[in-house]
């Protein structure tokens, strides 16, 4: 997957940090992983500041994507066997 319109995403937020960002995924899921920048989901590079938070709520994952010329933008989109890939590769920041 080149490109990460195709996964039909909803968007969280619009023009977000990449602080808000991570606070916004920190508050609104239960499970969150710390990434580097350069991780790969659906084969899409996240760029950002670290830590980057991908939290996963329910069979969604909420991250970071940012769009040449647009900005940062807090996304949801289905998680498929990615989020498998996230709890054996990320680290887990879960909340109890």
């Amino acid at each position: 997957m080149a490109c990460i319109d195709e996964l039909s995403p909803e968007v969280l937020l619009r023009g977000a940090s990449f602080a808000e960002s991570r606070a916004a995924v920190e508050k609104r899921c239960h499970e969150v992983y710390y990434v580097d920048p350069g991780y790969a989901i659906f084969d899409t590079h996240i760029i950002g500041v670290p830590p980057i938070a991908v939290g996963v709520e329910d069979t969604f994952l909420l991250l970071p994507y940012t769009k040449p010329c647009y900005g940062t933008y807090l996304i949801r989109v289905a998680g498929g066997e990615e989020i498998e890939r996230l709890r054996r590769k990320g680290r887990s920041g879960r909340r109890p």
